[in-house]
């Protein structure tokens, strides 16, 4: 990670005095792709050459440039001890005295409790985690995946038995989505690169994607969620519009891609039938390809040879890629309905530079707890909606046709 902290001459763009004191005008004045500065801490950090070689992409670390990352940088580092030495090629001086801990309009007093209500919560072991839950997991994951074979193979492939064995194929895929997702936030296990391990065989092994792809794809969620630009999450690629900001700026500008006034009825024919079978696989295999990410697609093709050593004695070539893509299409709607309706519902919008509690808590809405609600959500418990999608359309609609 050496060489990230290239300190330039005075003066020149992206330079940094080291040990120098700034104030946050000159801070946010450093935002752009070649020249990027952060605050953790009240320490300054030069970043502009570091971005390209961090180990979580680029993106989602730009994503912070000119701004204070201390949260996101404690959220996302569990051993912030560790990655610390990293901080000191990139140190370049600290905060005035006069300057606030906190820029732009944030709240102060919300951060303050945020830190109290962090250090507490870590003070009961609240972050510990329990490994004999992720073994029962796991062992769940093969049990289904394993039953659904042995119904085949005993007795046959009639289309019932076909159906049935096809949605428990489905639940263990969606199992396994959850639990690698545990893993990539690297929150299992105290050591780093046990979690890597896991991660990799959970999402390639289990279920033939990649765990880089959805490292550099979800951590910009997080990092920046419900913003349009940075959460790839909320990037419908013009088929809807979303929130109440973007439907208005479409119909402002006469955009219409699509008819958005009627996005909350199509959504049903291309939303959670699409995503898994086609937009994610084809996205995770140029990925792949395109960064030459052969460890990752080593461990991808190690699930889809399993799943054929299983089906084609069965089903035959075709017929098991027919299965594969019905498994697909029962997995994306479960994925759908849990993961992307729970953000919709909430504020989506441009970055308004908040703090990290108040960005977090106005992307995500919440469900009821109970066991089968945790199990069907992988513990993300959130609310389940989506006539949200109407009123962005009909906010669409009213500016296109008005404004």
């Amino acid at each position: 990670m050496g060489g990230g902290g290239h300190l330039t001459e005075a003066g020149e763009p992206g330079s940094g005095r080291a040990g120098g004191v700034y104030t946050w005008e000159e801070v946010q004045s450093h935002c752009n792709r070649n020249d990027q500065w952060l605050v953790i801490d009240r320490k300054v950090y030069n970043i502009t050459q570091w971005a390209k070689r961090h180990p979580g992409g680029s993106r989602v670390i730009s994503h912070y440039a000119g701004e204070d990352a201390s949260e996101a940088f404690t959220a996302f580092h569990p051993n912030v001890k560790y990655v610390q030495k990293f901080l000191k090629p990139l140190f370049i001086g600290e905060l005035a005295a006069t300057e606030p801990s906190q820029d732009r309009d944030k709240n102060a007093a919300i951060i303050k409790d945020f830190h109290y209500l962090r250090a507490k919560a870590e003070s009961e072991g609240l972050f510990e985690a329990r490994p004999l839950f992720f073994c029962l997991h796991l062992g769940h994951i093969l049990l289904l995946e394993a039953l659904a074979w042995l119904i085949i193979w005993v007795w046959g492939t009639s289309w019932t038995l076909t159906f049935l064995s096809a949605f428990m194929l489905a639940t263990a895929q969606l199992q396994a989505g959850w639990l690698q997702h545990d893993f990539g936030h690297l929150s299992v296990f105290k050591k780093s690169s046990w979690n890597h391990v896991l991660h990799k065989f959970s999402i390639g092994h289990l279920k033939g994607a990649s765990a880089n792809w959805w490292n550099h794809r979800h951590f910009q969620h997080h990092a920046k969620p419900n913003i349009f630009s940075k959460d790839p999450d909320v990037n419908m690629l013009h088929v809807f519009v979303v929130g109440a900001t973007q439907p208005v700026e479409y119909g402002i500008k006469k955009i219409k891609y699509m008819p958005y006034h009627y996005q909350h009825q199509y959504f049903f024919l291309v939303g959670p039938p699409l995503l898994i079978p086609i937009y994610f696989h084809v996205q995770i295999i140029r990925t792949m390809i395109s960064r030459h990410d052969w460890v990752d697609l080593a461990w991808s093709l190690s699930y889809y040879l399993r799943y054929l050593c299983c089906s084609i004695p069965m089903f035959g070539l075709f017929g098991s890629v027919m299965l594969i893509t019905f498994v697909r299409f029962l997995e994306s709607h479960w994925f759908v309905w849990v993961t992307q309706m729970n953000h919709l519902p909430m504020d989506i919008d441009h970055d308004k530079h908040r703090d990290w509690l108040s960005m977090q808590l106005k992307a995500t809405c919440n469900i009821k707890q109970s066991p089968f609600n945790d199990w069907f959500s992988g513990h993300l418990n959130f609310q389940i909606e989506h006539q949200s999608l109407k009123n962005s359309g009909d906010l669409w609609l009213d500016a296109y046709l008005h404004k």
